[in-house]
């Protein structure tokens, strides 16, 4: 086999342009590298096919090279891709976006959420002239730039007083974000969170977050990236009934193409605007190729695909029989203690453990045997495209790779695993 890691690795810090795609977060058996997709499966340049759940880090939804979609983007490349001004898919995709969202006024359009996220901040400390930030501990990712990864042990070239910037508090658990807004008085610009991952909100949380937020002056941010467009096509917020001042999307949006988006209320996105004279300007969001043409022709027929087809309800029916089915193996191996699936069916989250707790070792070791069984599940990401057979494949692929789970724990994973086990990405060293 080609080694395909060290030439990535030669010319690409990190061997590749998003962390969780790096070797230290796969067993050693992964492909270093794929050639294409199509559908829900994805092939490396010696042709080896693996059913994929890792669906480009959860941006792809409808399967890969879905044919509307390619097809779309496709007709605008041919239109010239990116033009002089604003395109007139430009305005069709934000006139779309701002119609699908409720209390959202105005939508800004960039290639990756972290341009998104960061934006929603910025925007956030101009409209309340405060400079903190107030994220949720538990939501693992927020942004590439330094409100966020300052607040992460990586914290080299990053500033001290920004990383006194940002401050915690924990999901579900309102009365430490109230303990911030009364150690920070005045201070804390906006409150940025996830409206669920694997745990849902309880006890109307999102509205006491909110509700917090306004009496205290705070902007409240609500991060999509996820959630958009797989809990429904309009999102997290309209299944909690939960109307955010700010709300980022990114990932699923147009099926894998690069588009990211930061919508609001016109009260505070408009101070990024040009129309208001004798009002100090705020530079929001100004990119070259964020209004890629493709990518927004890209994300206005995804968003016709999931209207016309039944693709919600799929990715909540696949899900449910995923978790179960998963869970059903686990019990009858009699490892429902050590390896379980927990979250929404829109998105699940397996958990893998030893007799200590939550374990990498053994959560390599099921990625390992997955692998091994042409299944690559670094994570759960259900896409349109698994339909019964990649139910069944999978299904069958757990089995096996459990059946090694079950023998790694009565005689040491050490002795099952084949290379180094996967690390956390917020590490302080390599």
């Amino acid at each position: 086999m080609a080694d395909f890691s060290s030439r990535l690795n030669k010319v690409i810090p990190g061997g590749c342009h998003t962390y969780s795609r790096g070797d230290d977060q796969y067993p050693i058996n992964a492909p270093q590298i794929l050639e294409k997709g199509k559908g829900a499966y994805v092939w490396d340049p010696e042709g080896n096919k693996y059913l994929d759940y890792g669906m480009a880090l959860r941006a792809v939804t409808l399967g890969y090279d879905y044919e509307r979609v390619s097809d779309a983007a496709i007709k605008q490349i041919r239109y010239g891709n990116n033009l002089t001004r604003a395109s007139l898919v430009e305005l069709e995709a934000a006139e779309i976006m701002v119609g699908l969202f409720e209390g959202m006024d105005m939508v800004k359009f960039a290639k990756n959420g972290s341009s998104v996220t960061t934006a929603a901040t910025k925007i956030s400390r101009a409209y309340t002239g405060r400079k903190m930030i107030a994220r949720c501990a538990q939501h693992p990712f927020f942004s590439f730039d330094d409100w966020f990864i300052g607040d992460t042990p990586l914290t080299r070239g990053i500033p001290q007083e920004e990383i006194n910037n940002t401050v915690n508090f924990n999901f579900n658990d309102i009365k430490s974000l109230e303990l911030l807004f009364s150690k920070y008085k005045n201070q804390i610009a906006c409150v940025i969170l996830e409206p669920a991952t694997t745990v849902e909100p309880i006890n109307n949380f999102l509205h006491k977050v909110k509700d917090l937020c306004h009496k205290n002056g705070a902007v409240f941010i609500l991060d999509e990236m996820i959630t958009g467009f797989r809990f429904g096509l309009h999102g997290a917020q309209k299944y909690y009934n939960i109307v955010p001042d700010l709300c980022t999307f990114g990932k699923g949006m147009a099926n894998g193409f690069s588009v990211a988006a930061l919508m609001g209320k016109r009260e505070i996105m408009e101070i990024g605007g040009i129309k208001n004279e004798g009002v100090e300007r705020v530079f929001l969001v100004s990119t070259t190729h964020g209004a890629e043409m493709c990518g927004l022709g890209a994300l206005v027929e995804t968003i016709k695909v999931i209207q016309d087809e039944n693709v919600i309800d799929h990715f909540w029916s696949y899900g449910k029989k995923l978790i179960d089915g998963m869970n059903f193996i686990s019990k009858d191996l009699g490892l429902s203690e050590y390896f379980y699936v927990e979250g929404t069916p829109v998105n699940p989250n397996y958990i893998c453990k030893d007799i200590d707790g939550i374990s990498l070792p053994f959560r390599t070791l099921f990625s390992q045997e997955m692998i091994k069984n042409r299944v690559l599940m670094p994570w759960i990401a259900i896409s349109y495209a698994h339909e019964e057979k990649e139910l069944d494949i999978t299904l069958k692929a757990v089995y096996n790779s459990l059946r090694v789970y079950k023998e790694a724990l009565r005689l040491g994973v050490e002795q099952f695993l084949e290379g180094d086990a996967i690390k956390p990405v917020f590490r302080k060293y390599n």
